[in-house]
């Protein structure tokens, strides 16, 4: 009881100063908007706060917190619906990239919202508003109040494609008081791998079963995929991609980039996150190279595009497209140490991946692409950048992309088994009797 108790205490607190917060919350998602505008738009969402009218109860809602998140719910969804046709369903949001990604999962019927701040009034306000018959969390996202009110409610949560780094459970191991019980309020855990669970249980996590990764299960379009491969054959030169870059990771690039001699391939560069695509714009004419930004053109590049040192990747969503066009990708987030980005992308598109030797947010994926022949494994950029410059004039090419394909495909099936589970605690469809029901309930 005593546990309980400071349980409670400590929730409590981290509630109130989040809610002292707010205002400096909200001042900031302002400021951002003036390059995102999307964080502007429906603010009072993120207090819990909603212009219309209830919706009826009983949609199945997942959470995906941004563009990473809901690239990677595609194949969840898609197996959901497939298990339950007219499932209708609630999208919900951290980031404007999230939003817009999530957009493109709804079907007519479905809803989208924010997620509130994790608050216990805008997490109650959330919680009635709504009333979902089950909620999903994609891979990371364990909130304290939104657990604790969720199981309140009745409400199952499911945490998802889920995945713990040694550092992520390092981190969270000195807040356990706080997020220890959180995740001991999972209804399951769904995660991607042996170690991950592992950490998960050791976090708090009840009901822990390895399902796999979602990101094996992710088709890539076949549009894109064409108009990528039309593109690279366009060039008639060799392209390297560095994918999914993050800060202090462009400029020596740019460096090592500028010393090369020429002839040298393309350049394809593709910052991880939208708003910092004009600083890397302005970083690689500082390294004393010439531009081209896709996003200044639609289906086809210019004629003066082709000539280029470097194409900058200013676009969200096309992934597959630069992929296929690049001969070899540079893993972003690796070569510092931010954890590696999704290489699992990368090998559905067949391209090889060069990685640096941060790759702990995607460790055994990483070690089973290294294993596997479909990605190879430097100990720096500069390194990385001969390793790659190499690898697309190697006539053994086609067999490393052989590889890449071969791993993505070995490693299919989550979506389908996640489906099971998350609808096994959504119980029966919910009937429009029960819906009238549970309207006409008081509160």
């Amino acid at each position: 009881m005593l546990r309980t108790g400071w349980q409670a205490v400590v929730r409590a607190v981290y509630g109130a100063l989040l809610w002292l917060a707010t205002p400096l919350y909200l001042l900031r998602l302002w400021r951002r908007g003036r390059s995102e505008p999307g964080y502007r738009e429906h603010l009072a969402e993120r207090l819990g706060r909603y212009a219309e009218p209830a919706p009826a109860p009983g949609a199945l809602w997942l959470h995906a917190v941004s563009l990473g998140e809901a690239r990677a719910a595609l194949p969840l969804v898609e197996a959901l619906r497939r298990h339950r046709p007219g499932l209708r369903m609630l999208f919900t949001h951290g980031t404007a990239t999230g939003r817009s990604a999530g957009q493109r999962l709804m079907q007519p019927g479905d809803l989208q919202a924010w997620l509130p701040y994790d608050t216990p009034g805008a997490v109650q306000r959330f919680v009635r508003h709504f009333r979902p018959s089950v909620g999903v969390l994609m891979e990371t996202e364990i909130w304290p109040v939104l657990l604790h009110e969720a199981q309140r409610a009745g409400v199952p949560m499911v945490l998802a494609n889920a995945r713990l780094s040694e550092r992520s459970a390092a981190k969270g191991a000195r807040l356990g008081a706080l997020l220890h019980p959180a995740a001991a309020r999972l209804a399951s855990v769904l995660a991607q791998t042996p170690d991950d669970a592992e950490r998960l249980r050791a976090a708090g996590a009840l009901t822990v079963k390895v399902v796999g990764n979602l990101k094996f299960d992710m088709t890539p379009p076949p549009m894109l995929l064409a108009r990528g491969l039309q593109w690279r054959r366009a060039l008639n030169r060799p392209v390297v991609m560095m994918a999914s870059s993050r800060e202090g990771e462009e400029e020596p690039l740019l460096d090592d980039w500028a010393a090369l001699p020429r002839p040298r391939p393309l350049l394809l560069l593709v910052p991880r996150h939208p708003q910092r695509f004009d600083m890397v714009a302005s970083l690689v004419f500082s390294a004393g190279l010439t531009l081209a930004r896709r996003s200044r053109w639609v289906n086809t590049p210019p004629d003066d595009a082709y000539g280029v040192d470097v194409w900058l990747g200013d676009t969200v969503g096309e992934m597959p497209l630069y992929y296929a066009c690049a001969d070899v990708a540079l893993l972003g987030g690796s070569f510092e140490p931010l954890g590696g980005q999704n290489l699992i992308e990368a090998a559905a598109c067949g391209c090889p991946v060069v990685m640096g030797p941060h790759t702990f947010n995607f460790a055994q994926a990483a070690w089973h692409a290294e294993q596997c022949g479909a990605a190879r494994r430097v100990a720096s950029l500069q390194q990385g950048v001969d390793v790659a410059v190499m690898a697309v004039q190697d006539m053994a090419r086609n067999q490393w992309v052989d590889r890449a394909l071969g791993f993505a495909a070995a490693h299919r099936g989550a979506a389908d088994e996640m489906a099971s589970e998350v609808l096994a605690l959504a119980g029966p469809p919910y009937l429009a009797s029960k819906a009238s029901s549970a309207s006409t309930s008081p509160g």
